[in-house]
């Protein structure tokens, strides 16, 4: 639930590139912005010259760096309000509302104990993204791994970023799997993360990793089961889901 007294802001597009041939990064500027926790979302608000407005919930793909800007990352929903707009129409320098930060639950900050696991499905991806750019910013050497699925290779999300990461980041470890059918000369996994993959390729529960996970609602639902079912401790599982449109849970 949004707390009611988050002050609506304007924001103003700064950028915009792509980051799969079904999503893209928009960088925002957002006078009065305050700092934002990592994994924490977003309410974001366009309003038609009719009057009709049109809400939608975004992760927050950005770390908080002290400045005024974050950045959002919008996958197609093809029979979307709001999508299709984001990914079609908007430009650099056009205004909507938006209020946050919102969330205290799905949150990471440096230090802790324990590794970190991180399992992500499609744009769930997002604000695990978040706290990866966290964890880098501030100098942070928590061990972590990230469990990332995606149905094609060209919807994966961040790719050159994490595979960049995965390179010169001897506490990072990318694992990626494809559900729909792999290229040729794909290396990484096939298939859904489920119990197996887990069991092989995540993190032993003797090893008490904290863990978090994001996706679609029965994405989030089998991993948090799977991991219970492989010995993790359940307090140590975060989840954040979403709805058809796309809607942070």
């Amino acid at each position: 639930m949004t707390p009611t007294n988050l002050p609506w802001r304007v924001a103003t597009v700064v950028a915009t590139k792509p980051e799969s041939v079904r999503a893209k990064a928009i960088l925002l500027d957002v006078p009065g912005w305050p700092n934002h926790l990592a994994g924490q979302h977003l309410d974001l608000r366009l309003t038609a010259e009719d009057g009709y407005q049109a809400q939608r919930s975004y992760s927050i793909s950005s770390a908080s760096n002290g400045k005024p800007q974050i950045e959002i990352t919008v996958e197609r929903v093809d029979d979307g309000e709001v999508s299709p707009f984001l990914m079609d129409e908007l430009r650099v320098g056009d205004q909507f509302e938006l209020r946050g930060p919102i969330g205290g639950y799905f949150t990471w900050m440096p230090g802790g104990s324990g590794p970190l696991l991180l399992v992500g499905g499609g744009s769930g991806v997002a604000p695990l993204m978040a706290i990866l750019r966290a964890r880098t910013l501030g100098g942070d050497r928590t061990p972590v791994r990230l469990l990332y699925s995606a149905r094609t290779a060209d919807e994966l999300l961040f790719r050159s970023e994490l595979e960049g990461l995965d390179e010169a980041d001897g506490e990072f470890d990318l694992i990626t799997t494809l559900t729909r059918g792999a290229p040729v000369g794909w290396t990484g996994e096939q298939g859904r993360i489920g119990r197996e993959m887990l069991a092989a390729r995540g993190i032993a529960s003797e090893d008490r990793p904290r863990v978090f996970v994001c996706g679609p609602t029965p994405f989030v639902e089998a991993i948090a089961d799977a991991l219970v079912a492989l010995g993790h401790d359940g307090g140590r599982i975060k989840t954040e889901r979403f709805g058809p449109t796309g809607d942070v849970k």
